[in-house]
């Protein structure tokens, strides 16, 4: 089976293709265009499949799932990706795969034994979070996606006594946040630190498809203008 995934829930954005061999849920790694230049995402990831696939003598037929991160992550970025992959699939007739950014990030990550701190950047003093623990080479989710403040994240991860790894375009200010506090962790190599749709294709090989029609975006809480609404009455 043929998975193109995109993430573009983040500044950097990517496409990939796998191929997945249903028998032993391993993925085969075909291709990734990756881009961390900032454009927006309307304008590269329809682009960035459509150069892919080209490259790989492929065309969107030839794809039986489309996959994407489905958040959280930047309210433009998320929508962006989840209605390419919405408008894409339901053309097409086929299914699809929305999965968690968080999940997908800790999907990539290969550290044996380590307690993932996948997180990213949620202003407001807050991080999206998720922590997952590596069994046998694949992570498994200890909590459930969430916006949490660092000083709570801190709190929670100080009760483990275990260093973690962080992962995610939230990392950076998570180090610094963490050390500062006298914990410890490590931090992910900048190529392997930012989330890409290889991740999301991993995690969709797990995940259960379906019609194109149901993919909906992930946020965790409301947009900046819903809240200012609410706090207008």
């Amino acid at each position: 089976m043929m998975i193109l995934a995109m993430e573009s829930s983040a500044k950097p954005a990517s496409v990939a293709v796998c191929s997945l061999n249903s028998d032993s849920l391993s993925c085969k790694f075909m291709g990734q265009y990756f881009q961390n230049s900032e454009l927006t995402h309307s304008r590269t990831l329809l682009s960035m499949a459509e150069t892919l696939l080209n490259n790989l003598d492929m065309a969107p037929s030839d794809i039986d799932l489309f996959a994407v991160s489905s958040g959280p992550g930047s309210f433009t970025g998320v929508r962006i990706g989840v209605s390419a992959v919405k408008g894409l699939a339901w053309g097409l007739g086929k299914p699809v795969c929305g999965v968690s950014t968080l999940e997908a990030m800790a999907r990539q990550t290969q550290e044996p034994g380590a307690l993932i701190c996948a997180v990213m950047d949620a202003r407001r003093d807050q991080v999206y979070n998720a922590l997952f623990e590596n069994r046998d080479g694949s992570p498994v989710r200890l909590c459930d996606d969430r916006a949490i403040s660092l000083k709570d994240l801190a709190s929670e991860l100080r009760c483990t006594g275990r260093p973690c790894y962080l992962v995610g375009d939230g990392a950076e200010m998570s180090y610094d946040y963490l050390r500062a506090e006298d914990l410890p962790c490590r931090i992910a190599p900048t190529l392997l630190r930012y989330q890409t749709a290889y991740g999301v294709a991993l995690s969709a090989a797990r995940a259960v498809p379906i019609p194109a029609i149901e993919l909906e975006p992930s946020y965790l809480r409301p947009s900046q203008a819903e809240r200012e609404r609410a706090a207008r009455g």
